[in-house]
């Protein structure tokens, strides 16, 4: 899974407990921003329908729902905006 402040690799082996934290960073690995059922969209904004509120996203929580994202290390928006604008502009260039 990727840390979701630093966004670097977290190898998984076995249980994540509420204590883990990022080794690069600290910031806790079992929270809402780290769990593949999140989703600023869905109510609750969790994907799993029976999930209680987790008032800080960031911090610990005892959910028992919590699975760790499945990102890998370079997923998400690749290109930078810088990227996306040359490509917009050469559309308009003959």
């Amino acid at each position: 899974m990727i840390c979701h402040n630093c966004k670097t690799e977290i190898k998984i082996e076995g249980y994540i407990s509420r204590t883990d934290s990022c080794g690069k960073c600290g910031e806790d690995v079992h929270s809402c921003l780290n769990c593949l059922n999140y989703d600023p969209a869905a109510h609750n904004k969790c994907r799993e329908p029976h999930a209680e509120w987790v008032p800080d996203r960031e911090k610990a929580n005892f959910c028992d729902l919590f699975a760790p994202n499945k990102q890998a290390a370079g997923a998400g928006p690749g290109k930078p905006a810088t990227d996306s604008r040359n490509a917009f502009d050469s559309l308009f260039k003959k």
